[in-house]
């Protein structure tokens, strides 16, 4: 993957990514989706293309639990559904409004189903890749927001159900080393009502790092 990498991106960047990526584990996923969505901050969610690797720290989540209107897994398994079933660390994609994807990581153990969904990320590699599918002016637009960041990355309905901890998936939440840092750099982590739903809207599990110029909207750091 560090090959792949380093085709296609800017020779200042090579020494910061000339490195292999490791999967987070399943073990990770575990835990309620509540408690999974602000752990995810500061890793990186990448795709592995034909033309190289895409993606960058993921900078805000949302979580959906057991019992939530608002979750899907709400009225019980489904065809749509019932990758969130788990196991976990797991990819659920799903179309919304007829017009977009959004991606989740499925949390919790199975039978369980909990999912963190991804809604922004910076555009910290690939950004050639991803311009050519989501052609934009301004750079914090190309991944501010979970169908954007489907659109800039290429996620669609073919990538529900891959494994997300495998090394050989075409997607993968990958381990930040310097998770710490990039946090305290983009901090503080603040937790808000969620966006785009009616639904236990007000719960609050959105969770996003108030210092990042990708997040889809701005928060307050209180």
């Amino acid at each position: 993957m560090a090959d792949q990498i380093s085709g296609a991106n800017s020779q200042s960047q090579k020494s910061k990514i000339e490195r292999p990526f490791h999967p987070l584990p399943e073990s990770f996923y575990l835990p309620s989706a509540e408690i999974v969505a602000p752990k995810l901050l500061g890793h990186w969610l990448m795709r592995r293309t034909p033309h190289g690797i895409c993606g960058g720290p993921i900078v805000e989540t949302e979580a959906y639990l057991v019992g939530d209107e608002a979750c899907h897994s709400f009225g019980g398994m489904t065809d749509r559904n019932k990758v969130m079933f788990g196991p976990p660390g797991f990819v659920y994609v799903y179309f919304i409004y007829g017009n977009h994807f959004c991606v989740n990581a499925v949390c919790c153990r199975e039978g369980k189903a909990e999912a963190v969904l991804i809604r922004a990320v910076e555009a910290e590699f690939g950004e050639e890749i991803m311009r050519a599918n989501r052609p934009v002016t301004k750079l914090t637009e190309l991944t501010n927001g979970p169908g954007k960041l489907c659109q800039a990355m290429k996620i669609e309905r073919k990538e529900n159900g891959v494994s997300l901890c495998d090394p050989e998936s075409e997607l993968i939440i990958a381990r930040n080393p310097k998770v710490k840092q990039f946090v305290k750099e983009r901090g503080p982590i603040v937790a808000s009502a969620r966006i785009g739903i009616t639904r236990a809207a007000h719960l609050p599990l959105r969770f996003c790092l108030a210092g990042s110029r990708f997040v889809s909207r701005p928060v307050r750091a209180t």
